[in-house]
């Protein structure tokens, strides 16, 4: 990973041998990695290039990450819209700027992330996948390239396309909602997937030249992709699962589930006491379990609420209950999963981490406790320290190099 510290890159103190410069470097190997296993990502990163030795026994394991960064995209007037800013939770007084990456970032917008991958459209309606920290970069078809019923073209405008729906009816204009974004970090085997203009979802996998289109998904609500499964749940009520596993997709379950209907905008804007949905989830567990989870926010008192039911278990559910703990899960809403949690590592259980935007896209990170039914605001970040046009926060993930 090659980042830089912007300021006060000496604020924390360097290893200071008390015999020879030897004796740490002769430190057992077992040791080290379990010295390594236990440090934050940030430290992981300075202990490992103490020496030869430390960097060799951090190639053994993995930097423990429990922590949301924020991403800082540059501002189009910017001398530097080829980097971004980093920001991490673990360190409030520190910010960090990636390498030039080759990409005008100020032209493009981040759709979804997936650990430190992010997916990325720029003004012509071009995706591509980007590592922030390995600077890979993977670029996808070309949005007009669809397989299905159906149609798009980019008309000479070149950012504007023509729709042709199934029936004959026509669209002008692109919108793609819902994205998903997954990758394998070994083999970089990834899907991508997004629901265009309401008519169907669409998909892409390492060595697609075109979009493929999935029949009868139009009216998306949300979409998520977990271990070689698709998950679909159109706003009528439509539950479909897809696995992904082989050459092509197929459908292995389907079911009806409630969805309220949610008018977002008006429903922030009423100062009401009452409850109002303003979001409707799927969650994936890690035992593969699908929850249903309704975003709730009471305007007058302005805090937030969250109702989680289970829509599926290796099966189909009668009855559609509603659950009020995660046992020892903590619930990663942007990412529609859930992860092993333990308060000394530093999710908390029991919990639903998410964000809420205001302003330049800027997010704050809350923590819901579902025992206590309390918001716990993570960090307000103070823009105020630099110049962007949008932030996100997403969770990374490393590899070793």
């Amino acid at each position: 990973m090659e980042i830089e510290e912007k300021h006060n890159p000496n604020s924390h103190e360097r290893l200071k041998p008390r015999d020879t410069p030897k004796s740490w470097s002769e430190l057992p190997l077992d040791l080290l990695i379990s010295v390594f296993k236990r440090l934050s990502f940030a430290n992981f990163q300075r202990a490992k290039s103490v020496c030869s030795s430390w960097h060799y026994s951090s190639r053994q394991c993995v930097p423990k990450n429990q922590t949301h960064w924020l991403i800082l995209f540059p501002e189009d007037n910017n001398s530097d819209n080829n980097s971004c800013t980093l920001f991490n939770l673990e360190e409030e007084d520190k910010l960090y700027r990636t390498k030039d990456l080759g990409l005008d970032f100020a032209k493009s917008f981040c759709m979804e992330t997936y650990g430190s991958w992010l997916l990325m459209c720029n003004r012509m309606h071009n995706l591509y996948i980007v590592n922030l920290f390995t600077h890979e970069r993977i670029d996808l078809p070309p949005v007009e390239a669809q397989r299905g019923v159906t149609k798009m073209e980019r008309t000479l405008d070149d950012d504007v396309f023509r729709i042709t729906s199934h029936n004959g009816k026509e669209y002008k204009g692109i919108r793609l909602r819902s994205p998903v974004l997954w990758i394998d970090e070994k083999t970089r085997e990834y899907v991508v997937s997004w629901e265009l203009r309401g008519l169907c979802v669409v998909y892409s996998r390492k060595g697609d030249t075109s979009w493929n289109q999935i029949p009868e998904t139009s009216s998306c609500c949300d979409i998520v992709y977990r271990d070689s499964k698709l998950y679909f749940l159109s706003l009528f009520g439509q539950f479909r699962i897809f696995d992904f596993s082989g050459e092509s997709p197929q459908e292995t379950f389907q079911c009806g589930v409630i969805v309220e209907r949610f008018r977002l905008g008006i429903q922030l804007r009423q100062r009401s006491n009452s409850l109002s949905i303003v979001a409707t989830k799927l969650v994936v567990t890690v035992t593969g379990e699908v929850l249903k989870v309704e975003k709730l926010w009471r305007p007058r008192s302005e805090t937030w609420s969250f109702r989680v039911f289970k829509v599926y278990s290796s099966g189909f559910l009668k009855k559609h209950d509603r659950i009020y703990s995660l046992g020892d899960e903590s619930m990663l809403l942007d990412q529609g999963i859930t992860v092993l949690a333990s308060d000394t590592d530093g999710f908390i259980k029991n919990s639903v981490y998410f964000s809420v935007s205001h302003g330049k896209d800027v997010h704050d990170m809350f923590l819901f406790n579902l025992e206590t039914q309390t918001t716990e605001l993570l960090h307000k970040f103070n823009c105020s320290s630099v110049q962007f046009s949008r932030a996100r926060w997403f969770l990374p993930s490393f590899r070793q190099t």
